[in-house]
């Protein structure tokens, strides 16, 4: 059983004192240092990691390993080379990676420190490519808290309130099947959500010929881990191609071999015009990065750059995590397949089992639960999660939640099956408790 002490307790007085309220988790945790698998706090207690701190650190110990590693030397050269102003080799070797493990056609690159940054970079790229002012975003979307991604962002209220007015984004429902807004099942619904898309907003509030972009994330990850039917992209796609509009792929969280592809819309058979990827490609460093199909051209000189993007220090750590997964694509290819196939075992025999388990969903590793009050009414069970996000802390597991009551599994992709074990066992004794 974790203890909280006079450390932990006096580092969390002094944030709330003088640090800006953002999102922090409902549990006291004071992250002191990970090793790969196993996160320690500032007193020493050690946690099973099903966070990786947001999907960052997806290949363990021997990845961070690489990436600590080429981060000294590369520190020790040059840190910063205000890359967007001077040339460099290092952010060009990167990007030569990253285009190679994209589909065919592939080839601008834009570095920047974050995801948000990725997305608003895309979006600005999306209307000089198209000369046309309008985004379509999803409802439950999250594309980040700057102001043109916060535009396309429509996850929870809290986020935006206050904040507007935003740029031209339309948004529209998503293939969320547990809770649809259209009352219907799938597949008989035949895509109601799509049809809604075609006839509303692109029939009735702007002209396709309009529409700049239309921004996905393949597996919606803010908004609680919701995963679409296969063909949901298949549709957008089409409603994209039909009308010149590009579609933008954020891959921010559920990229970087999450799903056990490289990119996570590859599960559903479709290719973007756009990806934008961050997380887990820095390996514990901030990078963003845009990518475009070289067919759409290049940007005026001066339209858009930044400071830090294509920081020595971050692409010599996205480096090593590049060439880690690459030497290593089929061996985490593998991890992924199998510790996914056993999470989603344990949780579907949960849902048979609890109650408060409403919808168990995912891809590969990125995995949600929907607690819930009960399954007949689907009520959020915002308290319940609370109460299991908790127990499972100061059991020594740290989990995150997405959505208004969902719960994210994300371990790293290389975790030991002892350690999945056990942490799965602590999560199932924590929502047993929250059950009764």
């Amino acid at each position: 059983m974790i203890k909280i002490g006079k450390k932990i307790k006096g580092v969390i007085e002094r944030d709330k004192n003088i640090i800006f309220t953002t999102t922090r988790s409902p549990y006291p945790f004071v992250a002191d240092r990970f090793d790969g698998y196993y996160a320690y706090d500032v007193e020493g207690n050690k946690y099973l990691d099903f966070s990786t701190f947001i999907s960052i650190y997806n290949f363990g110990k021997e990845g961070l390993e690489l990436v600590k590693h080429a981060v000294k030397l590369q520190a020790e050269k040059l840190m910063h080379s205000a890359f967007q102003d001077f040339y460099a080799e290092l952010p060009v070797t990167a990007a030569e990676k990253l285009v190679s493990l994209l589909p065919s056609g592939f080839g601008r690159v834009f570095f920047s420190n974050s995801g948000t940054e990725a997305n608003e970079a895309a979006l600005k790229f999306s209307k000089v490519f198209t000369k046309r002012q309008y985004s379509i975003a999803f409802y439950n979307a999250f594309h980040g808290r700057t102001m043109g991604s916060l535009g396309l962002t429509a996850s929870k209220s809290v986020q935006r309130e206050g904040f507007g007015p935003f740029n031209s984004t339309i948004h529209v429902p998503f293939a969320y099947c547990y809770r649809c807004p259209f009352k219907q099942e799938y597949p008989s619904c035949g895509l109601a959500c799509v049809d809604y898309i075609k006839k509303y907003p692109l029939g009735k509030e702007v002209s396709p010929s309009e529409v700049s972009a239309i921004f996905i994330e393949p597996i919606q990850g803010e908004g609680g881990y919701i995963v679409p039917p296969k063909d949901f992209f298949k549709e957008i796609r089409k409603i994209a191609s039909d009308n010149g509009i590009l579609l933008v792929d954020d891959e921010v969280q559920a990229g970087y071999m999450r799903t056990g592809k490289f990119l996570a819309l590859d599960n559903f058979g479709v290719e973007a015009d756009i990806y934008t990827m961050a997380k887990a490609l820095g390996g514990g460093l901030p990078i963003g990065a845009t990518i475009t199909r070289k067919s759409l051209g290049d940007i005026p000189s001066g339209s858009h750059a930044n400071t830090f993007g294509g920081n020595l220090v971050s692409i010599a750590a996205a480096n090593a995590s590049l060439e880690y997964m690459m030497a290593n694509e089929s061996r985490i290819r593998n991890a992924v397949r199998s510790n996914g196939a056993y999470i989603m075992k344990r949780l579907n025999k949960m849902e048979d089992d609890y109650e408060i388990v409403g919808d168990v969903r995912g891809i590969g590793m990125m995995i949600g639960i929907e607690i819930v009050k009960d399954k007949k009414s689907k009520d959020y069970g915002i308290e319940e999660r609370e109460k299991i996000l908790n127990n499972s802390f100061y059991n020594g597991l740290l989990l995150l939640p997405a959505g208004v009551s969902s719960i994210r599994i994300i371990p790293p992709l290389t975790i030991k099956k002892s350690s999945l074990e056990a942490g799965m066992d602590i999560l199932e004794d924590s929502i047993r408790n929250a059950n009764k």
